[in-house]
Parts: structure tokens; C-alpha cells; sequence
């Protein structure tokens, strides 16, 4: 059981695959952060163009 520990620790393949989900998350939550920064600033141009109308 050790031995399968230690192979799994040293197995680079999983950590990898650990580093791209980490990297997915961030860059889905900064995109998450963005849409909700601009959402206030959306609708006010909205809302204005309709009041021109």
C-alpha cells in the first residue's frame, strides 16, 4: 500500500490534470466576475437608448 501511495504521489499525470482544473476554475470565475462588473453598466445603456426611443 505504500509503494502505491508513493507511485501515486510521484505520478506527475494527476497533477497536471489537477493544475488545468485549477486554471479552468479561475478563468471561469474572473469571466463570472466581469459579466457581473458590466451587468450595471449594461443595463444603464439600456435603459438609456430606450429612453431615446
Amino acid at each position: 500500500m505504500k509503494k502505491l501511495l508513493k507511485a501515486f504521489i510521484r505520478n506527475e499525470d494527476g497533477l497536471t490534470i489537477v493544475e488545468y482544473a485549477v486554471a479552468a476554475a479561475l478563468i471561469t470565475l474572473g469571466v463570472a466576475a466581469a459579466f457581473t462588473a458590466l451587468g450595471g453598466t449594461v443595463t444603464a445603456v439600456i435603459t438609456a437608448v430606450n429612453a431615446l426611443i
